[in-house]
């Protein structure tokens, strides 16, 4: 019996599970024989012993005249039966093909939304990973790159990196505008790096307060974590996602000082610096040191001893009474913060 459809294997199905071969080969033994009986027109039955699938393929048959011989079927003949079964269900697999793809059809289309919909934004997990496809965008960069880098001083090795990836981007025209915090006038590692590049070409603002990451590359893709340890970030490709983003960049941007300018350390006219504002602002709203620290990217040494001086400036004995004052002395006042 052949297993042609169901089985798949279209082997020979002995139930002792002896001999078993596939349909488009003869062993070794079948060959030589099943050649010996085309070329004498018969064979004896006892001589096709070794090879029982000789009469379980039907290319032997009983003589007539005598049973203990075999007689070959025509090569010709034999071929066809077993062609005819393969095309029979070749046909139907054809058939089945045809009413599977007739069927599916219909949502070929949505599927195809929903891809454009799913590769718009792509989960990154890992550093290796979110470093490649930053790198990607970066080597494919011809216009602008916008980048958002909060935290106080950035590792050396990371300017390292950030150096090759920038210099090569200058070098192709590309320009680059970064977002830093007031605290990054502090670290040595980024004006040194900051100083390698043509100010024509790349610009350096720095803010007292930014809430993470951000890179866009000429307004087509944008890079952002999702992770407090960064380690997944969000790859998004969807005009409007990057253009809000944008429109935030802009906005931070124009708030922002030079890296050049010395005004987010000098004091305004109530004697209080632009970063002193900032956490005064952040003591009203009820954040605790750390917080803000890790909000205007600056260790909580630093963190306190800014707020050691507003109480000093403000006249606080306490820090209950520091929030107080604060809250009463006007500096947070539209028209009482530093310009």
């Amino acid at each position: 019996m052949f297993r042609t459809l169901g089985g798949g294997d279209l082997t020979t199905n002995r139930t002792n599970g002896a001999h078993p071969h596939a349909v488009t080969e003869l062993c070794e033994a079948g060959s030589r024989l099943y050649g010996d009986a085309l070329r004498a027109g018969r064979i004896p039955r006892a001589d096709v012993e070794p090879a029982p699938c000789l009469m379980e393929l039907a290319l032997l048959h009983p003589d007539p005249d005598d049973p203990n011989w075999l007689r070959p079927v025509s090569p010709a003949v034999a071929l066809a039966q077993r062609l005819n079964p393969l095309e029979r269900e070749i046909t139907e697999r054809r058939r089945m093909s045809i009413e599977l793809a007739d069927a599916f059809e219909p949502f070929m289309a949505l599927s195809a939304q929903a891809t454009m919909s799913t590769e718009s934004m792509t989960v990154l997990e890992g550093f290796d990973r979110i470093n490649a496809a930053l790198d990607l965008a970066t080597s494919q960069c011809r216009s602008e790159m916008l980048t958002v880098q909060p935290g106080g001083r950035r590792l050396e090795h990371t300017l390292a990196q950030a150096l090759e990836r920038d210099r090569q981007m200058t070098e192709r025209g590309v320009r680059i505008r970064t977002l830093y915090q007031h605290t990054a006038r502090h670290s040595p590692e980024t004006l040194a790096y900051v100083a390698r590049f043509d100010t024509a070409k790349v610009e350096y603002r720095t803010i007292d307060e930014l809430v993470e990451r951000l890179i866009i590359c000429d307004e087509t893709v944008a890079f952002i974590p999702i992770r407090e340890d960064r380690q997944v970030a969000l790859e998004l490709r969807h005009p409007g996602l990057v253009r809000y983003l944008i429109k935030v960049f802009e906005f931070m941007w124009t708030r922002a000082v030079s890296l050049d300018a010395g005004a987010p350390y000098e004091p305004a006219p109530d004697g209080l610096t632009e970063v002193q504002h900032s956490i005064a602002k952040l003591l009203v709203e009820g954040h605790v040191d750390e917080a803000i620290a890790r909000r205007l990217g600056m260790n909580v040494r630093t963190c306190r001893a800014h707020i050691a001086k507003l109480a000093a400036t403000l006249g606080s004995g306490s820090r209950a009474q520091l929030g107080y004052l604060i809250a009463q002395s006007g500096i947070l006042d539209e028209d009482g913060g530093p310009r």
